[in-house]
């Protein structure tokens, strides 16, 4: 493994024959949320609203599930 940083980035490079691109993209998923997370500006209550927000919206598309 190498890990290279200039002004901007972070490049790390892996053989690729010793590890799962899964594996690799699960890593990717949870770089993107700590780089999602750097950039945030919000404040909490916004993400609180953000949060009911979007359950009220899951529960409309999904409610047929639990009315069987």
């Amino acid at each position: 493994m190498i890990i290279e940083r200039d002004k901007q980035d972070i490049v790390i490079r892996l053989n690729a024959s010793l590890i799962d691109i899964e594996e690799v993209q699960k890593f990717a998923d949870y770089f993107r949320l700590i780089e999602s997370n750097a950039q945030n500006q919000g404040t909490e209550e916004q993400a609180a609203e953000l949060a009911r927000e979007s359950h009220k919206d899951w529960l409309k598309e999904n409610a047929y599930r639990f009315n069987k």
